[in-house]
């Protein structure tokens, strides 16, 4: 399972809207949406 899918599949298992995590995280809900189409990747620290 790539990154990708792992984000939909844990934010759809919490019930959680790509808004809410995004909040929750302090992103925009663009980049949560960017996050899960793998146009973006979160950067590696």
């Amino acid at each position: 399972m790539i990154l990708s899918e792992k984000i939909v599949l844990l934010r759809k298992k919490n019930n959680l809207t790509q808004e809410e995590l995004a909040e929750q995280l302090g992103v925009s809900r663009q980049s949560v949406s960017k996050w899960e189409m793998g146009v973006s990747q979160t950067k590696g620290y």
